[in-house]
This record gives C-alpha cells, sequence and structure tokens, in this order.
C-alpha cells in the first residue's frame, strides 16, 4: 500500500506536489489555509498550526508530512505541531536558511531540509550554457543536466540499437518509453532493440568543466581598463583635487611674486601647511602688505572648504561601498562570460555553480544590503550594485560579449524588462528568465523567443513529490505523465534484490541500473547487467516513482546511510 502523505501550504509549489502525487496513485491529503475551486475532497481547510486541522487530515497515521509554504517560520510550528501528534512522521521540509535546515536534519529523526533555490538553480545554470535540461542528476560527485530525447524521422538515433548507448559513461540512459510496445530499458538493451519514430528517452549528460587559459595580455588589459573605468567612476574626487592642487600653486605663485626673496621651495611649503591647516613657516606674511594678509585669510577659508569636501570623498570612497564597486566594475569580464541579475537564493546558487563549472560571472544586485553580497564577493565573483533593467547598467557588464544572461530577480516584471532589454542592445545573447507562472513562462518564452523561461515551482516539485515516495533522492525528472526518480539503495541480506542478478531485477520492477559500488570499486555498462548484488554492495538506479513501493517491500531503511553523496 502506498504510504499517506500530507502536503500543507497549498500555493503554486505545495499543489504541484499534490498533484503530482495523485497522479503516481498516492494516497496523499492536502492542507489550506483558504477554500480551494478544485479537490475539495482531498484538501482540508483550516489553520494547519492548529491541532484540530492536522488531525483532521489524518496526522496521526500519515507517514510523511511535506511543509511546501514558502513562510519559513509557519513551516517550523506546523513541524512542531505535527511531531508533537506523530513523533515517527517523516517531514520533507521547505526551507530557505541552509544553516538551519541542516542544523534541524542533524537535531531530528527522519527531517529532510530541501530548499527550492538550490533545487531550481542548475536548471536555470544549464539553460544559461545551451542545454535544455528538465532535470538535474548528482552522480560521481557531479551535478548531470538530464534531457529528453523524442525521436523523430529525422533524429540520428531513429534505427539505431539502444545497446549502442549503452555502453557510454558519458551519457546515461534513465529512462525509456517505447511507442509501440510496453518494454523497459533493460529488456530492451539486452535484445537490441531499435529506437522508432515516436520513442522518448530521458539521458543524462556528464558536466564539462571549462578551463579558463590566460594569457599575459589579460593582466595589462584589465589594469588599463581599471584606469579607464576610474576616471569615469570617480570624477568628483579627481575634481576636488585638481583644484586643490591649483588652489596651492596659486597661493605658492602669489607669496613669491609678493616677495621675491622667498623660494618656491619655501612658499609651497607655507601654502600647503596653510591650506591644509598644518601651518609652518608663518614669517613670509608676517611683514608682508595688508593685502597678502587678506589673501592667506581667504584661502584658509577657501582651503579648510576644499580639504574637507576632499577628505569626505576619500573617506566615502576609501571606508564606503564605492571602492568596492569601482573594484567590481574593473574586474567585469570582457568577453565569454554570464551575467546573474538578482542575488536572491536562486541567483546566489546560479552564480556559485557557473563559477565551480569554472566560467567567468558577473552578478548585478539592486539592493546594498542584500544578504548574498559576501557569498558572491568570497569567490572573488564582481558584484555590481545597479538596476539591472537599464541598457547602461548592461553596457557596463559588456553585454554584447557575454555568453548568457540569467534574470532571476524575485519579480516577474522586472525579468522580463532585463530579458528584453538584453535582447535590445544583443540580439543573439542567450536569456534565461524566472517567471513564478509556469503557464505563463511559456507562453513568455514562445512569444518573446526567449532561450528559456522557468518557474522554480514546475522545476523542483518532483524532487518534493519524490522525496516524499522515499529514499535519498540524488535526481528525479518526469517524461510524458510519468514521474521517475534516482537514488542508491544499501543492498543488505534482507534487501529485496540481495542474491539476484542486477538484469533480472531491473527488468522484474522495471528500474535501470546506472552503477554499482563494491569495495572501493566501480561497476556500470555490460558487467554492471551480470552481477549478482551481495550485502554491502551500493545500487545506484532509476524508476518510476510509484514502483518504489516493491523496491522498500521489505524495509524502508535500505537507502543510502547519511555519508553517501
Amino acid at each position: 500500500m502506498d504510504p499517506r502523505i500530507i502536503v500543507c501550504g497549498m500555493g503554486r509549489t505545495g499543489y504541484k506536489i499534490f498533484r503530482l502525487l495523485r497522479q503516481q496513485g498516492s494516497l496523499v491529503k492536502g492542507i489550506s489555509d483558504c477554500p480551494l475551486a478544485s479537490e475539495s475532497e482531498d484538501i482540508v481547510v483550516g489553520d494547519p498550526r492548529a491541532s484540530t486541522t492536522l488531525l483532521a487530515a489524518g496526522i496521526r497515521s500519515a507517514q510523511t508530512l511535506i511543509l511546501a509554504g514558502a513562510d519559513h517560520s509557519l513551516n517550523l510550528a506546523i513541524l512542531v505541531q505535527a511531531r508533537f501528534l506523530n513523533p515517527r512522521i517523516r517531514v520533507i521540509n521547505r526551507i530557505f536558511d541552509s544553516s538551519l535546515g541542516e542544523h534541524l536534519d542533524r537535531t531530528l529523526t527522519d527531517h529532510f531540509s530541501m530548499s527550492v533555490a538550490a533545487l531550481a538553480a542548475p536548471i536555470f545554470s544549464f539553460a544559461a550554457m545551451g542545454n535544455q535540461a528538465i532535470g538535474q542528476l548528482q552522480l560521481f560527485g557531479k551535478t548531470w543536466p538530464i534531457h529528453e530525447e523524442l525521436i523523430d524521422e529525422d533524429h540520428p538515433w531513429k534505427g539505431k540499437k539502444l545497446s549502442e548507448l549503452w555502453d557510454n559513461p558519458n551519457q546515461m540512459l534513465l529512462y525509456y518509453l517505447p511507442i509501440y510496445e510496453s518494454l523497459d530499458l533493460v529488456s530492451a538493451v539486452i535484445k537490441g532493440q531499435t529506437l522508432h519514430s515516436g520513442d522518448r528517452l530521458l539521458i543524462g549528460s556528464k558536466p564539462k568543466t571549462h578551463s579558463q587559459r590566460g594569457s599575459w595580455r589579460a593582466p595589462l588589459v584589465r589594469f588599463m581598463i581599471s584606469l579607464q573605468r576610474f576616471r569615469e567612476y570617480e570624477q568628483p574626487i579627481l575634481g576636488v583635487i585638481l583644484i586643490l592642487l591649483l588652489t596651492i600653486l596659486l597661493a605658492t605663485f602669489t607669496y613669491i611674486f609678493s616677495n621675491l626673496n622667498t623660494s618656491f621651495v619655501d612658499a609651497l611649503y607655507f601654502s600647503v601647511g596653510m591650506i591644509t591647516g598644518a601651518g609652518g613657516k608663518d614669517d613670509i606674511v608676517e611683514s608682508a602688505p595688508l593685502s597678502i594678509k587678506l589673501f592667506t585669510v581667504l584661502m584658509m577659508l577657501v582651503g579648510a572648504a576644499i580639504i574637507g569636501i576632499c577628505y569626505a570623498l576619500l573617506n566615502d570612497f576609501v571606508l564606503g561601498t564605492r571602492l568596492r564597486q569601482f573594484w567590481d566594475v574593473a574586474r567585469v569580464p570582457q568577453r565569454h562570460h554570464y551575467i546573474v541579475c538578482g542575488l536572491g537564493g536562486i541567483g546566489v546558487h546560479v552564480a556559485i555553480y557557473l563559477h565551480q563549472q569554472g566560467h567567468e560571472v558577473v552578478v548585478i544586485e539592486q539592493d546594498p544590503n542584500c544578504r548574498f553580497l559576501n557569498t558572491a564577493r568570497s569567490l572573488r565573483i564582481p558584484v555590481l550594485i545597479e538596476d539591472a533593467s537599464l541598457s547602461a547598467t548592461l553596457q557596463m557588464v559588456n553585454i554584447e560579449q557575454a555568453e548568457a544572461i540569467i534574470a532571476v530577480t524575485s519579480n516577474d516584471t522586472v525579468n522580463l524588462e532585463i530579458a528584453l532589454a538584453s535582447k535590445g542592445l544583443a540580439p543573439r545573447i542567450r536569456v534565461v528568465a524566472r517567471n513564478h507562472d509556469p503557464l505563463f513562462a511559456r507562453k513568455v518564452q514562445h512569444v518573446f523567443e526567449f532561450e528559456a523561461v522557468l518557474s522554480p515551482a514546475e522545476l523542483v516539485a518532483p524532487t518534493f513529490a519524490a522525496a516524499a515516495l522515499g529514499g535519498r533522492i540524488l535526481g528525479n525528472g518526469q517524461i510524458a505523465n510519468s514521474l521517475w526518480v534516482a537514488l542508491a539503495t544499501l543492498i543488505t541480506e534482507n534487501h529485496a534484490f540481495c542474491g539476484r542478478q542486477v538484469k533480472e531485477a531491473a527488468t522484474g520492477i522495471d528500474f535501470v541500473p546506472l552503477y554499482l559500488e563494491r569495495r572501493n570499486q566501480t561497476l556500470h555498462s555490460w558487467q554492471l547487467l551480470e552481477t549478482q548484488l551481495a550485502p554491502g554492495d551500493v545500487l545506484y538506479l532509476t524508476l518510476p516513482a510509484n514502483q518504489l513501493n516493491h523496491l522498500w517491500r521489505v524495509s524502508p531503511t535500505h537507502t543510502l546511510p547519511e555519508h553517501y553523496p
């Protein structure tokens, strides 16, 4: 029997999770704080923190609770009440603060924190790099993009045997949906099944790390650009300093001409001391005419004003934010870089992922108090505190030479404005934008011909649904109406697969083996299919979400322990 699952929070993400779980045949109830037009018989309306609401949803007999709301303090309140009523319930908690999530995971048993931003960010990054990914997969310590191959009449794989695609370590077959018959992937590989028009395949591609090759000219070019931008960026400071120097020279030559016995050095020394307030060599004006003394008084007043303004500007530049802004502008890459607009949860994860892949990244963020500024700058990623929708700002980050721009602010209208401005300045640039409404996102992408307009709720809902069905999920995706998950399972003596050949177990419940870890060695491809599973093996596999109950029919504790990736 499928586990009983409660989804709390019927926003975009929560409702999508609820619908996915029902689609997979799970027994699921929803909790909403306001009435919904549809699904009324399976959704309890009330305060989700109240014990009466949770009891009405069946909290005492439920096995899993998904906290899908965007209000994290509310999620915590529901968590406490739910665990009070059912101490053994498994909790999937949507949480923004990753450190708080780690504390909760360590403190509470069967508590799993999940971040919408962290889950969605790789998909945005893949789209920016030109890979139309629909999901992600964690294998060999890397994030693999997942895409769907629809075989049509002109597809190069039409008529090709699946066995020819099986033995490729850089491209893993994850799922197979034939058009003419119901056949699992492993059986199709063994039988040498050929691909027909209309067949569908899910493919995981090994990510490639971009290597940056610098030249001796790069530092020189950056230095020259820095000098040029310094003149453009800090003209007020340069103007005040120039006025100060002219004032000192005026005073110096005035004292020389008023007393021909005064040397240039003595006059300069007195002028600098008098204007800056340091004093020195006062005998120059003691016997001077009244006009020179009045001139000296005037220079003292003017000098004090100029010095005050100069100190204020320098203090603001050095101790304020201007020095940091200038330094970030000076380090903006010249070409082949990625521009991330909006340093929120998704933006910072996108920037970090692209940086880890070896790409040059520049971030535009309008809020000078953004909590992720130090995170980005600690990775030496330049961050500009500017309005990304302005053409001047986009030109400042060299939009015409960039690889892609990713607009992921929290405002859908601003993201659209940034995307349109970018296309206007650089028509060939790849544009990836965020939009909360998945239906509207597809329309925007079609109308404006952007590379990708993505909805985080649409991207992450399958992952929450897969996690609710059990196990340590390494990835997930959707093909047609079927949700599949990737996970690692530890083979024990009581495991349903123990003692069976991998290909026999795979064809029995329609899962796809990816690879096997055994005594510090990795088995994959044809060798994997012929392997007999033994206690201690760790099998990485993908399978339909509605088949998870067959995998854990003995006990749900066979999933991968916490120390595995």
